[in-house]
């Protein structure tokens, strides 16, 4: 269901106000002082405080010794609990090395979150100038071959079929970002369930046509490869 269906009265403000505080967090913004977390959230600082307090005392928060806040070891567990229960996980992260090995580029496998992307597992490039992901970064389905996957075998849209080749691949060039191209593909189970999409995504002055192609034939055998442990 798309967030943007759910009623107002399913909805809890003061637990959506918490929650954007916690994503206002990332691998480069990994502890944030509390009028950073004001301009990133749009909160008020005593409301931030208040709700900084609940997350703390449940260990989602900390508060180092300069009063900048960090994300705390509950997060963790709850991120580990959700990769045990996805149980390709074993399997994934050699494949990504794999790829990152073969094409030089970082290699990704998303998962479909509602109406929008997940990146559970990535390997980036060893390319100082590479496509930078994090684990946890959600990004939209309309664009990117990642995106495209997920939404036409998940999301069941006939428009992403559309952009998918025979073989079931996408590739894109600088839809989601003009210097970023991708390959991506679905990884199926046996009975033809959707686990997710694998992915490899580099610099489109360096990952070319050509790459790109090699770069689907080896994503696509890794998807065939996943399945028959799916």
């Amino acid at each position: 269901m798309s967030l943007d269906r759910v009623t107002k009265e399913h909805r809890v403000e003061s637990v959506e106000r918490a929650l954007s505080i916690l994503e206002a967090f990332s691998d480069r913004r990994r502890n944030l002082a509390l009028s950073e977390l004001a301009d990133e959230t749009g909160l008020y600082k005593s409301t931030i405080l208040r709700l900084a307090s609940s997350l703390e005392r449940y260990g989602y928060l900390r508060r180092d010794d300069a009063s900048r806040f960090r994300l705390g070891p509950s997060l963790w567990r709850l991120g580990s609990i959700y990769r045990q229960d996805f149980g390709l996980g074993e399997h994934i992260r050699p494949v990504l090395r794999r790829l990152v090995t073969a094409t030089g580029e970082t290699a990704s496998f998303y998962v479909l979150e509602m109406d929008e992307r997940l990146c559970l597992y990535r390997e980036n490039s060893p390319n100082s100038v590479r496509h930078h992901l994090e684990e946890g970064s959600r990004l939209s389905l309309d664009r990117g071959a990642a995106g495209h996957v997920l939404r036409a075998y998940g999301a069941g849209s006939g428009n992403a079929q559309q952009l998918l080749r025979p073989d079931g691949g996408c590739i894109s060039v600088g839809e989601r970002n003009p210097d970023i191209a991708a390959v991506a593909a679905p990884v199926h189970d046996r009975d033809g369930a959707l686990h997710g999409a694998l992915a490899v995504s580099g610099l489109r002055s360096r990952f070319d046509a050509e790459r790109r192609t090699h770069a689907l034939e080896l994503v696509l055998e890794a998807c065939r490869e996943l399945g028959t442990v799916a």
